[in-house]
């Protein structure tokens, strides 16, 4: 199914583009989610806190892969909007090079300096050994983490976004039942539970790109479009390097904050690991609708459709507050009950410090699903540096005060308060800025109107 976001009602075509890819990434959850249930269930506290951690790193590396895509989908998107057919596949093609030389590149990088890494985490000497191990199988699969986004969002791009979802859907699935034979059957421990990922991740990877080879024919680059254009480059190259920078200022963020966590021991890691996948959840829609936000807005900033634009965003103000309003009482209300997927009633501790988590975070989804769709603005309108500004406003709060409440009183409640003020802050900056450029232009405007009937 592709869908013309130029056209037709607002409001029913953001969300049947936006459902698919909801529900894409949420399946995409299942990834390590499946990793961290088994493992937390069936081989302990230590083994859910070595994959826990190892979670917060591979986000944060696989995140420079997403941002690239990401940034080219939405040029992608810009150009699909003004017809610029020839031009789009030139930009498939220059994408694909470029990302796939970083992915690359990436990829050496961290199998060189594994353990340096893993230094600088704080890693305590009793799960070090099993999160390397862990590690060096996760790392494999960098590069189906590279296939499946760049051709999910290149799909995404020119309005299909259920081929992404179909292919998510059965490595899901894989994952799971691969999770389930190498843990329980096999006993291969945490690197089991590594191993089934990676091969699951690689049949989303390759499933996706003999999907676009074979029924996108239309989509595919010819020999006229092989060819290096400096124009089509800076743009991809910028749209490109600040999403990138953007998600991986606000993945750094959250591993420097993963450190801290570290230092206050395996409870505070592990109750933190099991909260984490339950936000992770809990507000993915959000965020994958503020990324179908961008490409509605994308789509229709190229076709020049001004009026269209503003619609769209009163209309997904209204569905993320009711959405996050509604996230946010059952998170709060069910938080024990969500701890326990991952972690054994028994385990008091680890249990009462998620809960504690869970309810800070929970009572301010808001701010972060209306962050998510200013970065998605910003980036269809040509001004991805806004993204990583709202971003480094956000995440360099939350380092600072994270650090500096902690040594309070607060103690770790500090870590957790820090999160959502950098939200708020980050939204604060971003809608006056908004507000600002929006004054400015029918300012503009009108004095054109003025000398147009004097």
């Amino acid at each position: 199914m592709q869908l013309d976001l130029t056209q037709g009602k607002i409001s029913k075509r953001l969300l049947m583009f936006a459902f698919p890819l909801m529900l894409g990434n949420l399946l995409q959850q299942f990834y390590n989610i499946a990793d961290t249930l088994i493992v937390g269930r069936f081989l302990g506290a230590n083994a859910l806190a070595a994959v826990g951690s190892s979670y917060t790193l591979m986000v944060f590396l696989t995140s420079i892969i997403l941002g690239l895509c990401m940034g080219s989908s939405a040029y992608f998107s810009i150009l699909y909007g003004r017809k610029a057919i020839d031009e789009l596949k030139n930009s498939f093609f220059l994408s694909f090079l470029l990302i796939g030389a970083v992915s690359l590149i990436l990829n050496l990088l961290v199998y060189l300096f594994v353990d340096e890494i893993m230094m600088l985490l704080h890693i305590p000497n009793e799960i070090y050994s099993m999160m390397q191990s862990y590690l060096l199988w996760i790392f494999a699969g960098m590069s189906a983490t590279f296939l499946y986004n760049y051709f999910a969002n290149l799909l995404r791009a020119v309005g299909n976004s259920m081929a992404p979802l179909l292919f998510l859907a059965i490595s899901a699935i894989l994952n799971i039942l691969l999770d389930l034979l190498f843990v329980l059957v096999f006993a291969w421990g945490v690197e089991g539970a590594a191993i089934a990922t990676v091969l699951s991740q690689y049949v989303s990877g390759i499933g996706i790109m003999l999907y676009f080879l074979i029924y996108r024919k239309e989509l595919h680059i010819q020999k006229q479009h092989r060819r290096w254009n400096k124009q089509i480059m800076y743009k991809l190259g910028s749209f490109s390097f600040y999403t990138c920078l953007q998600q991986s200022v606000m993945n750094l963020g959250i591993l420097a904050v993963q450190g801290l966590v570290n230092s206050f021991g395996t409870i505070i890691m592990a109750a933190f690991a099991a909260g984490v996948k339950i936000d992770s959840f809990a507000y993915m829609p959000v965020q994958d609708y503020g990324n179908a936000f961008s490409t509605f807005i994308a789509q229709n900033y190229g076709a020049g459709k001004k009026e269209r634009i503003q619609k769209g965003i009163r209309s997904s103000l209204a569905a993320v507050f009711c959405f996050t309003t509604i996230i946010s009482i059952l998170v709060c209300t069910f938080a024990k009950e969500l701890i326990c997927i991952f972690v054994a009633a028994e385990e008091t501790k680890i249990v009462a410090a998620g809960v504690h988590y869970l309810r800070i975070e929970a009572s301010f989804y808001f701010g972060i699903g209306l962050l998510f769709l200013l970065y998605g603005y910003y980036r269809a309108i040509e001004l991805p540096q806004m993204s990583v500004i709202l971003t480094v406003l956000s995440l360099g709060t939350r380092v600072l005060l994270a650090y500096v409440l902690s040594a309070t009183a607060l103690n770790v409640s500090g870590i957790w308060l820090a999160v959502p003020i950098g939200w708020v802050l980050a939204d604060i900056y971003g809608v006056l800025y908004y507000w600002r450029r929006c004054k400015q232009q029918y300012k503009s405007i009108w004095h054109h109107e003025k000398l147009m009937y004097k």
